[in-house]
């Protein structure tokens, strides 16, 4: 039921967390999921919407901390062709982050992973496109994404890993804070 219905992804991926030993809240959202399905029959996924834009759209979004025993957080993504969607994962992440932001640029690299082969396998099937546009509602992550390099002049850590000139090494003591007594 997940693999084709994005709309019931999250829903169905709780419930699953508990199949082994299922309470009676969970059989209510399990109806839930059910009388929803009844209200929308004859509803399906419809391609072409944008015939005009062939573009594959990615979309994501993190939870930090969202699981509440190991505290590590979710990365969720689709992707849209035309419209529709084609492509979506939710995924606990790997490590424990320690921040929102941390949180959101890890979805982002796992997006960013999936989008260079989303637009490979759209190059093969013949759809040309200029790229993959990604869709982030964290600015902080997008910062980070577009500016990864830290400025040779804001680096306070040139002094410990490599040999200075005097005015350079001077500017890193001054960003550490480092002065005559």
């Amino acid at each position: 039921m997940v693999c084709d219905r994005p709309d019931l992804a999250h829903a169905v991926s709780q419930i699953c967390k508990y199949m082994s030993n299922p309470g009676r809240h969970h059989c209510e959202a399990v109806k839930w999921i059910f009388r929803y399905l009844k209200g929308i029959v004859g509803y399906g996924v419809v391609f072409g919407s944008q015939q005009n834009d062939p573009l594959v759209v990615g979309y994501l979004d993190s939870n930090y901390a969202g699981d509440l025993d190991d505290r590590r957080s979710t990365t969720r993504y689709v992707f849209t062709l035309g419209g529709g969607p084609i492509y979506w994962k939710s995924k606990v992440q790997s490590i424990v982050t320690l921040s929102t932001t941390e949180a959101e640029y890890m979805a982002v690299a796992e997006i960013a992973k999936e989008a260079l082969w989303l637009n490979g396998l759209a190059k093969e099937l013949g759809v040309e496109q200029g790229g993959v546009q990604l869709h982030c509602d964290s600015k902080s992550a997008i910062y980070l994404a577009e500016n990864q390099k830290v400025h040779t002049s804001e680096n306070a850590a040139d002094m410990l890993i490599k040999p200075l000139i005097v005015d350079k090494f001077n500017q890193c003591l001054d960003l550490l804070n480092v002065y005559s007594c």
